[in-house]
């Protein structure tokens, strides 16, 4: 059918161009019943040259372009861990900093002189220009940070307290040497220790008592700035097991004004009326005896004190809260201060550099507030504390003594010392637990 339909179409068109000669012939045939079909051709002899061509050239014109600044040069800030022995000069060159120019800004602005008493460890941050311009520098030195802003030639500086985030750290160790060596390779600071030492002072004596394999746990504060952390806080919780005996402590403030302080885990104040010892750390070279040939005077005589062996300029405690009754120079004590403890009681702190800033007689001191330095004034050959403990001026062997007690918690405050230390009991556990665990 299709073949006939086509035959029919063509005779016709072959018909209507039957006597013609066009010098062009387009065929185009339709077939709606399959779509559009198509053809084109071209007679014999169609000559295509005679077309006219002519070239047309038109000048568009364009739009202006917007002229825009150039690219703001970048800037970029940099961080540093201060090292021992830098300088400012020294952290702005590992800055990439222009240093010659910013050194002699921050040389001639008197506010910016904490510059130059960097604490290592401690990080230097700077917001530096493409070519190197200091535009801006910031600094924590401890909980004060530091805002250094440059305009061309205009230094301004700010300082005040830093924004701090306190996180609570659990570390655990063991004696091998001595408490400060066990604290580093537990990573904890020394103000840790110090604190832990301090807690467990009245029962413990970490001159003489620490033995090798001697345990400790403890929870505490680490407050941080940024992410880094800038310095450990408050002793939240112990546990110390010497010589197979264990000590707890757990931190309490009542809200009452008092003042917070150190609990057993059963509530019993930890604190005694007073410390044995009034040095942190130190070597006891010569103790309390009824007989002993005295180094300077070349004789045999009484040593109603113990003697201290510590470096110059060590701090020295009061080992009890009370009132100065003595403080000045006193024979072949030196430099003394007196202090009197209720109506009994008290202690003599001898061959002082120097007294505390501010100590006067009848100034009121708690316990463990510094009160001086060790020096070696008076009859002394060499540096060390000789410290006294009188009842009823009569001396007495501090180390051997009973202290008496501190006052106990206060039953109104049982309940609310109940939430704080259950949750510290449940991590010193966890703590003794992971240890025994690694150990195994």
């Amino acid at each position: 059918m299709f073949s006939a339909r086509f035959a029919i179409l063509a005779q016709k068109l072959s018909n209507r161009l039957r006597g013609s000669t066009p010098r062009r012939i387009v065929l185009a045939l339709v077939l709606p019943f399959v779509g559009v079909m198509a053809a084109f051709g071209i007679a014999p002899d169609t000559v295509t040259d005679t077309v006219d061509r002519k070239t047309v050239v038109e000048e568009l014109k364009l739009p202006p372009l917007a002229v825009t600044d150039a690219a703001p040069e970048q800037t970029y800030w940099r961080e540093v861990r201060i090292e021992r022995g830098d300088t400012i000069a020294s952290v702005l060159q590992r800055l990439d900093v222009d240093q010659a120019s910013a050194v002699l800004l921050l040389q001639h602005t008197r506010d910016a002189r904490a510059l130059y008493r960097l604490i290592p460890g401690r990080t230097v941050r700077a917001h530096v220009s493409e070519t190197g311009q200091l535009l801006a520098l910031r600094y924590l030195n401890s909980t004060q940070l530091m805002k250094v802003d440059l305009d061309r030639d205009v230094l301004r500086v700010w300082e005040g307290p830093a924004d701090v985030e306190t996180r609570v750290h659990m570390r655990s160790g063991e004696i091998v040497s001595s408490l400060f060596a066990a604290t580093d390779a537990a990573g904890m600071s020394d103000s840790i220790a110090t604190q832990i030492a301090d807690v467990f002072s009245t029962d413990i004596d970490f001159h003489r008592d620490l033995r090798r394999g001697d345990r400790f746990a403890a929870v505490y504060e680490v407050q941080y700035h940024q992410g880094e952390p800038i310095r450990a806080g408050r002793l939240l919780s112990a546990e110390f097991v010497n010589q197979g005996k264990t000590f707890h402590a757990v931190w309490f403030d009542s809200g009452d004004g008092q003042g917070g302080g150190y609990y057993t885990l059963d509530g019993q104040n930890i604190r005694k009326a007073f410390l044995r010892s009034p040095l942190e750390f130190s070597r006891i070279s010569s103790g309390f005896s009824s007989g002993r040939f005295h180094p300077v005077l070349k004789t045999w005589r009484a040593h109603r004190g113990v003697d201290y062996a510590a470096p110059t300029g060590t701090r020295v405690k009061s080992t009890g809260g009370g009132i100065v009754e003595f403080v000045g120079r006193q024979g072949g004590y030196g430099n003394l201060v007196v202090i009197r403890h209720q109506a009994r009681f008290t202690t003599w702190y001898a061959h002082l550099s120097r007294f505390a800033p501010g100590l006067h007689k009848g100034k009121r001191i708690s316990q463990g507030e510094v009160i001086g330095f060790v020096g070696s004034t008076g009859m002394a050959t060499g540096p060390h504390l000789h410290y006294e403990f009188r009842i009823n001026n009569v001396h007495h062997d501090p180390m051997r003594i009973a202290m008496p007690p501190a006052p106990p918690l206060a039953p109104q405050h049982r309940a609310a010392f109940e939430e704080v230390a259950r949750p510290m009991s449940e991590r010193l556990a966890l703590l003794r637990q992971i240890r025994t665990t690694s150990a195994n």
